[in-house]
């Protein structure tokens, strides 16, 4: 399938910035793994072990957060462009790319530019269409990162925070729910051509009302009736927040189902 890698840790530099990366080696599907918006490469390890050791599995850090260094550009664009990066250095070819909540978003935009080079994508609770988003809920995003901003050494380990300013916070936070529009959104979905599959979470989560959260996920119902390349592989009883702690073998079994399915051939 793959040739051998050796096992590797290290940085890869990029830009102005240089990426905290591991790679477990091993001659297996590489399976690449995308953070939240401030969390880091530690949440997957769950996902990891039960996989095992049949797949290469790949994690970083994203600019500012876990081990990587700070950087002037925190965009979705300079994001997509680490992943290529990664990929790149660790010589990673055709993975499955398994993203969590922002990082799902990666995972779906990545695959859905480059059908040819990805086997397929898993979304962890990310990933979903709604238009929620006015000036004043942007304005209260500002705030609430404001507010929140003596508490980010905290809850930097905890995944909840980066190393960057309130407002850089803020921004990735409004970036990443304009491009959930269906304006913007839909036509990526639409591009997919490689299996896709969604571990959907159940209700609320931190700062998410669990009646909306719901509705978000229930907006994905039209793009699963147009694509046959989309589907639901669970839904499982934890939030968005826990989904990864508590039900990583339903991501697990989401990772195997692309692994043994016939390329670009999803009905």
């Amino acid at each position: 399938m793959t040739s051998k890698q050796s096992a590797w840790t290290g940085t890869v530099e990029f830009e102005d910035t240089a990426l905290a990366v591991t790679d477990t080696g091993g001659p297996g599907r590489p399976v690449v793994y995308l953070n939240g918006s401030y969390a880091d490469q530690s949440h997957w390890r769950r996902v990891i072990a039960e996989l095992g050791g049949d797949y290469r599995h790949i994690t970083y850090d994203e600019r500012a957060r876990g081990k990587s260094k700070r950087s002037a550009d925190y965009s979705f664009e300079a994001c997509l462009r680490d992943l290529d990066a990664v990929l790149t250095a660790r010589g990673v070819d055709r993975p499955i790319l398994v993203g969590w909540s922002y990082g799902a978003m990666l995972a779906v935009h990545w695959a859905a530019r480059n059908p040819d080079r990805a086997v397929g994508a898993v979304s962890v609770d990310g990933a979903l269409p709604h238009e929620w988003l006015t000036d004043a809920n942007k304005e209260q995003i500002r705030k609430l990162f404001r507010r929140l901003s003596p508490l980010f050494p905290i809850a930097r380990p905890l995944g909840l925070a980066a190393r960057m300013s309130a407002a850089q916070h803020a921004e990735i936070n409004i970036e990443a729910n304009e491009l959930c529009a269906p304006a913007v959104l839909d036509p990526v979905f639409d591009r997919l051509t490689v299996p896709t599959r969604y571990v959907l979470a159940t209700g609320g989560n931190l700062g998410g009302d669990p009646k909306l959260m719901e509705q978000i996920r229930a907006n994905l119902d039209p793009v699963l009736a147009r694509n046959p390349n989309i589907r639901v592989s669970a839904k499982v009883a934890s939030n968005h927040s826990k989904i990864l702690r508590n039900d990583f073998g339903a991501v697990a079994d989401a990772v195997r189902e692309l692994a043994t399915a016939p390329a670009h051939t999803v009905a």
